[in-house]
């Protein structure tokens, strides 16, 4: 039990990024498959990049809470400079996610909702180094 406790504190942050990263995932997986079983089409090339910006919107407000205080432990009193930061940091993937669907999607005819867990991976990666490195630097 104290190797594991151990290697919690050793790696604490990463443990605490992968698990939020899953949890934001999941938000952003939910939100999507909410829109295309819903209100949008995702053959329609317009209508899967608006499901995929809303999804994006709720799982980065959903990432900056728990990163800022569960991952981080940010104790950055300019919260809006700090989630200003954040967000356009994550601009950069969501344009990497966009391109990767439709050309996954649009462009060579992969089902969206496989293109879109495969999106989610590289993203994943992407975000933690932005977040370590410029958003939330100790």
């Amino acid at each position: 039990m104290n190797q594991l406790k151990d290697l919690y504190s050793r790696y604490k942050e990463l443990i605490n990024y992968l698990i939020m990263g899953v949890l934001t995932t999941v938000v952003s997986l939910a939100s999507y498959y909410f829109c295309v079983f819903t209100i949008l089409d995702p053959k329609d090339a317009v209508q899967l990049q608006i499901a995929n910006i809303i999804s994006w919107i709720l799982s980065v407000t959903f990432a900056y809470l728990t990163n800022r205080r569960f991952v981080f432990e940010s104790h950055n009193k300019n919260i809006a400079k700090e989630a200003s930061a954040f967000y356009v940091s994550r601009v950069g993937t969501l344009l990497m996610d966009m391109l990767i669907m439709f050309v996954s999607v649009t462009m060579i005819g992969i089902n969206d909702k496989i293109a879109k867990l495969i999106v989610q991976v590289v993203v994943v990666v992407a975000n933690y180094i932005l977040s370590k490195f410029f958003v939330f630097q100790k």
